[in-house]
């Protein structure tokens, strides 16, 4: 079973499974794949997070792959002349904000750990979708529409846009010959073709010389280094939650908020009620500002996982959550702090989580070679000082929360994760609750309306059954705010005979399988 961001990449997938490939074979395929479909949410020029299960060894690993600052940068990167942060697209928009790409090292780790099949057979279904041409999707098209500065970009525009500046319409077969040739050369030479020969020049040259130059160098190519880490796991009931441990917040965040519900009264909250929205937008809050105190690159700075997950201290933290809104949390006392997610189950039952991005929509609007290279340093905070400051090979700060579920004999139940920037964490929270609380199917479970707090005001997806929730939430302190919340939850999980799945429909993915 495949659950990805777009019907080709899972057809890219489901293919290399049916080869006999393993579930980190179909994860290279896929990712392959959806940087050509998908080039707005994640790709080459972006970074990763991998979790994979495997059944044999009854051992799950994790892989990061995220982005780290170049040797040259500062802690001062995103401040103006005045010594103040600059505006968030002024920071973004160039080579200011490129890190060094990571996600093809990180999967070529894994593969080299993990995979059965060639490395160089993994690309043939993206190269061919490249070089021959693939429809222009709806989500696509509104996407390059409704971008301000892509154009700018000499070759995304003879790639995306017609003559007078319109995205070209549904439909259009966009061939990509350049990224074609990068994937060919990625296939037969390694991650090496990339991080060292020529496309390692091309990306150095972009990044440099542009409009708004960075100062990516060579050197930050070859020395770029995937890495192993230990996943990061806790209880929730009868579960076993496992998710990415820290430069990503995302699975810390995620066990926190499970851990505090669970010491509260949510258990007794009716399903899609008021009271259950206060309680985890309460949780959420308490979550967020320890993330925002305390998670940075685990290389450069501590971060308490350990204790953030502690029986007693998150029995304590629970118990700041009242019957009114708390409004804006503070962080605990810890001393005594555009993206795309796949779901793979391969025939044997080894598993991959994988959530991959280039930050936000189309990256830093820098293509090169076909594909677009990241903004992933404004990730950092932009005000030097606190645990996620910009430091010269430091990964910054990720919400990605790719997850595994087991039950009670530890066994996989459940394989999910989202795209959707710092909202991924209340996502994926908010669906495993739908699914593990709420006893939703896994599909009603995706598509269950959104909501959250990143410490902030509670947020509210428009135009759902949730809108109702709104006086209700006043009435009990809540700021509320209805916005859209595009989730692109991709999730599988066991079932009778074999494995479900299930993908958002606020996006185009699907869940296909044999």
């Amino acid at each position: 079973m495949v659950a990805a961001a777009h019907p080709l990449a899972v057809e890219a997938g489901t293919a290399v499974l049916r080869r006999g490939g393993d579930a980190v074979d179909a994860a290279v395929a896929v990712q392959a794949v959806l940087g050509l479909v998908e080039p707005e949410s994640s790709g080459i020029g972006g970074g990763a997070f991998l979790l994979f299960w495997s059944e044999r060894e009854k051992k799950l690993f994790a892989y990061d792959g995220r982005e780290a600052a170049p040797a040259a940068a500062r802690p001062g990167r995103f401040l103006g002349p005045e010594g103040k942060p600059m505006a968030f697209f002024d920071a973004v928009v160039g080579g200011r904000s490129v890190g060094v790409p990571g996600a093809l090292r990180m999967l070529e780790l894994a593969h080299a750990k993990h995979g059965r099949l060639p490395w160089s057979e993994l690309f043939h279904a993206a190269i061919f979708a490249a070089e021959e041409g693939f429809a222009l999707s709806p989500r696509l098209r509104l996407q390059l529409e409704g971008e301000r500065f892509l154009r700018n970009d000499r070759e995304a525009r003879a790639l995306y846009y017609e003559a007078d500046g319109s995205a070209k319409p549904v439909g259009t077969r966009i061939v990509n010959k350049a990224y074609g040739r990068a994937l060919r050369a990625v296939a037969t030479g390694g991650a090496d073709a990339f991080y060292r020969g020529d496309i390692a020049a091309d990306i150095a040259r972009a990044v440099r010389e542009g409009a708004k130059p960075g100062d990516l160098a060579l050197s930050d190519l070859a020395d770029y280094r995937a890495l192993e880490r230990e996943p990061l796991c806790g209880p929730y009931r009868e579960w076993r939650v496992c998710s990415m441990p820290p430069p990503s917040s995302g699975g810390l965040a995620l066990l926190q908020i499970l851990g505090i519900l669970e010491r509260t009264g949510f258990a007794r909250a009716p399903a899609h009620s008021a009271a259950a929205v206060h309680l985890v937008t309460e949780a959420e809050r308490l979550a967020y500002a320890d993330r925002a105190r305390y998670v940075g690159d685990p290389d450069f700075v501590r971060v308490p996982l350990a204790r953030l997950l502690d029986s007693s201290y998150l029995q304590k933290r629970s118990a700041l959550i009242g019957p009114r809104s708390m409004g804006l949390a503070a962080p605990g006392d810890s001393e005594s702090p555009g993206t795309s997610h796949v779901s793979i189950v391969d025939a044997e039952g080894n598993a991959v989580a994988l959530t991959t991005t280039i930050e936000n929509p189309f990256g830093s609007r820098i293509m090169v070679d076909g594909f677009l290279l990241n903004n992933e340093l404004t990730d950092f905070d932009f005000a030097p000082g606190g645990a996620n400051q910009v430091q010269a090979g430091k990964r910054p700060r990720s919400s990605m929360a790719p997850t595994l579920v087991f039950d009670r004999a530890g066994r996989l139940q459940f394989v999910i994760g989202s795209p959707g920037g710092p909202f991924i964490i209340d996502y994926v929270a908010r669906a495993l609750i739908a699914r593990l609380d709420w006893k939703l199917d896994l599909q009603s479970a995706v598509d269950a309306p959104n909501f959250g707090s990143r410490n902030g005001p509670t947020e509210i997806e428009r135009g759902t059954p949730y809108e109702a929730l709104a006086p209700q939430l006043r009435a009990l302190g809540h700021e509320v705010v209805l916005r859209a919340m595009t989730s692109g939850l991709h999730a599988v999980e066991r079932a009778p005979g074999g494995w479900r799945g299930a993908a958002d429909r606020r996006r185009e993915g699907v869940a296909a399988g044999d």
